[in-house]
């Protein structure tokens, strides 16, 4: 009696588990502009909203629109003060791609200069690389400015509502003298409905 009751729960175990795998068995693409709110966690649709938002107002300061070359930027830390996990290298990566398309504005790579200092000393000390194609040290152009900010937010939840808001900062400090030159933040809040279950 014993064994066919483990071997029920068994059964039923693997069932719900296989079940649970294929929940979703259709799919299909949808326009990325498309707001799709599923849950009340930071969605792709929020970076989209605070990166372009964000990136206008940097194109349209003085800085870049008066600059006489494109400024060389380079990105800084930008913290997550929120409690969610938010993954800001993508954040971050979204502002850079869409600087860069503008064709307004030059970056620096600060996470690849140990792997430039390499390849420099590879070019020029190991034979391997003829002397009027080698790279060497000394022509990098440096940076105008650093790009570094805060993502923040706040929840509130009353009763069957829950608001949530976020706040995206971001400053650019001229490296020269160390003033922050612009600033600018981007704000979303949204309300949420608790979904009510029938028993």
């Amino acid at each position: 009696m014993r064994s066919l009751f483990v071997l029920s729960v068994t059964f039923l175990t693997l069932l719900s588990s296989c079940s649970s795998q294929r929940a979703f068995t259709k799919g299909e693409y949808t326009d990325p502009d498309r707001v799709i709110l599923l849950d009340d966690r930071y969605n792709e649709s929020d970076m989209k909203i605070m990166a372009d938002s964000l990136v206008g107002s940097l194109l349209a300061h003085k800085i870049i629109t008066d600059a006489k070359k494109a400024p060389v930027f380079q990105v800084e830390n930008v913290s997550n003060s929120t409690s969610e996990h938010i993954d800001m290298q993508s954040l971050t990566d979204k502002i850079r791609t869409a600087l860069i398309k503008s064709g307004k504005v030059q970056f620096h790579d600060k996470l690849q200069r140990g792997t430039l200092s390499e390849e420099y000393q590879y070019q020029a000390e190991s034979g391997n690389v003829a002397k009027d194609t080698a790279k060497s040290k000394g022509y990098q152009v440096g940076s105008d400015y650093m790009l570094s900010g805060d993502f923040s937010s706040n929840v509130q939840e009353v009763g069957a509502k829950k608001v949530i808001y976020y706040k995206l900062t971001l400053n650019a400090t001229d490296i020269r003298t160390g003033l922050i030159v612009w600033t600018d933040e981007k704000e979303i809040k949204k309300l949420y409905k608790k979904r009510s279950y029938a028993m």
